[in-house]
């Protein structure tokens, strides 16, 4: 691991000339397991929390790389992707990272331009490459059903239900833009013990959303009486345990009924608005921002794909 004030101080100097502020930001979330789905920076010390604390100024954390990540960039060696001036025209950037797997839609992707906006959630890799060999074995066009096959929706790094159907899903998936509704995920712990009260413990909640906030929701229920079967809200949240919100419950109280009553004033329940625009290749080569369904996206990473090994095997044929 190397000292990421060092690491944000050469990517200042050499590729990304703003302020050291934004890609520290940018190499925190990269790290976060709470905010990628695969995280492509193993961090060490205090990168943040899911309880909303940020992370430790960068002269007191370090940085490297993961194995994933190395996917993404261990081709550049073979000059497989195109490479331009950085911003000083002193060194060569690649225009586009040589990744070995669609890493757009395995850690999503969140941004705004002038005009467009694109908002991907993160999906399950190994879903991913089995989407991928599928079109690559399969005989004829291959449709979004039959891909769900594999790719059965997102799969967020903070676990979560998605409560939306499938045919919802499908719909999402073929337009390029829908909405996913996410809830919490709960069990409840019937205590056996007279002088102890029944507990909901809550060990998943949707994506973007922080304990500490949501911690605070549910104190200012249960302490403005709204909801009177609740007793306490207890954060007990840690390494060994997980993600873990307890509710105590009073001995007749229905924890059905309180969770239905605890997604609608509260973040336990969120819609992802999916919104799949992407910048695609056109026919020059230049890169044109476009909304895409599910097979368009794979079509494209997989084109990709064969050019970049073709480029690959010329090099090595070159140095043979």
């Amino acid at each position: 691991p190397r000292k990421c004030a060092g690491i944000v101080g050469e990517t200042l100097a050499n590729y990304h000339p703003h302020g050291d502020v934004a890609v520290y930001e940018a190499l925190v979330r990269m790290a976060q397991d709470f905010t990628l789905r695969s995280p492509l920076v193993h961090g060490q010390g205090n990168f943040g929390s899911i309880m909303g604390l940020p992370p430790a100024h960068q002269r007191y954390t370090e940085a490297k790389l993961t194995a994933l990540a190395e996917q993404l960039m261990n081709e550049l060696r073979f000059d497989t992707v195109e490479m331009r001036p950085n911003y000083d025209a002193r060194k060569q950037e690649p225009v586009v990272l040589p990744a070995r797997y669609p890493n757009l839609l395995a850690n999503g992707v969140s941004g705004i331009a002038v005009g467009m906006a694109t908002n991907i959630p993160p999906h399950n890799l190994e879903e991913l490459l089995r989407a991928c060999l599928h079109m690559i074995d399969a005989e004829s066009e291959v449709t979004v059903a039959q891909l769900m096959k594999y790719v059965r929706g997102p799969d967020f790094p903070l676990g979560g239900r998605i409560v939306t159907d499938r045919t919802s899903l499908r719909l999402m998936y073929e337009e390029g833009r829908g909405s996913v509704k996410v809830r919490g995920e709960w069990k409840f712990d019937k205590e056996k013990r007279q002088e102890v009260a029944n507990r909901i413990v809550i060990h998943s909640i949707p994506y973007g959303v922080d304990t500490g906030s949501l911690m605070t929701q549910l104190g200012e229920i249960v302490e403005g009486r709204n909801l009177p079967q609740v007793l306490t809200v207890n954060d007990e949240t840690n390494e060994k345990l997980g993600l873990r919100i307890v509710l105590e419950l009073k001995k007749d109280a229905d924890p059905d009924m309180v969770m239905a009553y605890l997604y609608k004033p509260s973040a336990l329940e969120q819609n992802f608005s999916y919104n799949a625009t992407c910048l695609i290749p056109d026919a020059t080569g230049a890169l044109t921002p476009a909304r895409c369904n599910l097979v368009e996206m794979l079509r494209h990473f997989l084109d990709f794909r064969l050019e970049t090994v073709r480029k690959r095997f010329q090099f090595l044929l070159a140095q043979l």
